[in-house]
């Protein structure tokens, strides 16, 4: 049995609601997340609720609101810090790096920086190359951060939840593509934990590893590689990028003996490279045949609507290689 259905911006909205509502120290801050109610009304309503000192409008100035969301986060408050999208998060970079992930490691654990910063991040449509960066790979390097990209709705709520309650400054990485899309939790649904992967689909002939909205286009595939090819795909949605859960990637290779990586950022030093040399190193002797990596073309995003579709992957490029990497001729 399933419930109803329900929009990953409406999940994240419930989830900010819930933690506001079990905790008074929660607050959000951020360009137009109160009287606007979010550049993609991920916050609508919360002013209305939780009134203009804990939905607070701030400057269009990155740098600074990181700033103060992490003195909020020194002082006992627990902000949620919504970037308009990721890519304007680069004015942050010292904020969240230099001193958010750092911080409690430097003051010999005598301090925490309980932070949340989220915003869609990756390619929307038509935005051009300087509004469609994929940051996970970015965030995932650095020691001090949580980071988590969901692609069910159902995780994005429980997850803003749980990012909210970690003493450790997080990174919640969304997708504007994917704020409209729905999911139905099911009737035995447990939410994941801060660095648990799910197997989203069994499989024998091949691991697929994703997260974000390549998992919806990796469940396609194999889709078609089920009933055009006969090959039987395992894919696993990552949901948490840093810590990584690398024994459920190994568990499923010794199982399949074949890897494929997906992720919409660029292949070089990127996830996929990451999970890759984890297998390598924990299971090389069982891989029939080396992994493979399928990510976006290596330039920046084009504006060109024909030439966009040509450079992210899509489900046609999971497939080629999956039936490249287990030898099979495509049609």
């Amino acid at each position: 049995m399933t419930h109803s259905m329900k929009s990953v911006r409406e999940s994240i909205r419930d989830g900010i609601a819930k933690s506001m509502r079990n905790d008074c120290n929660v607050v959000l801050l951020g360009e137009e997340v109160g009287e606007y109610q979010g550049a993609y009304k991920v916050s609508s309503g919360l002013l209305q609720e939780f009134g203009k000192e804990r939905v607070i409008d701030t400057p269009i100035t990155e740098h600074g609101f990181a700033g103060i969301g992490a003195g909020m986060a020194m002082s006992g408050l627990a902000p949620i810090v919504e970037f308009m999208t990721f890519n304007f998060a680069m004015q942050a970079m010292d904020q969240i790096i230099n001193s958010c992930a750092k911080l409690h490691y430097m003051s010999g654990g005598t301090i925490t920086c309980p932070i949340v910063f989220r915003g869609p991040n990756g390619a929307a449509s038509r935005v051009a190359a300087q509004h469609s960066q994929c940051y996970a790979a970015w965030y995932a390097h650095i020691p001090g951060l949580k980071v988590i990209a969901p692609y069910f709705s159902y995780d994005f709520e429980a997850l803003i939840q749980a990012s909210v309650e970690d003493k450790n400054p997080v990174v919640f990485l969304e997708n504007e593509i994917l704020y409209n899309e729905e999911h139905a939790v099911l009737e035995d649904y447990i939410p994941p934990k801060i660095g648990e992967a799910r197997v989203v689909r069994q499989g024998t002939d091949i691991t697929i590893v994703t997260f974000s909205i390549q998992v919806g286009r990796a469940l396609r595939a194999s889709e078609i590689l089920q009933t055009e090819y006969g090959v039987s795909c395992e894919v696993i949605d990552l949901i948490t990028l840093r810590p990584i859960d690398t024994a459920t990637i190994i568990n499923s290779v010794k199982k399949t003996n074949n890897l494929v990586t997906v992720e919409e950022g660029w292949a070089k030093c990127g996830i996929g490279a990451e999970i890759s040399m984890s297998v390598l190193e924990h299971a090389f002797d069982f891989l029939d045949s080396p992994p493979c990596r399928v990510a976006s073309v290596d330039i920046p995003l084009p504006y060109a609507e024909n030439l966009e579709i040509a450079t992210l992957p899509k489900e046609k490029e999971i497939i080629k290689n999956v039936l490249r990497v287990l030898n099979k001729c495509t049609k």
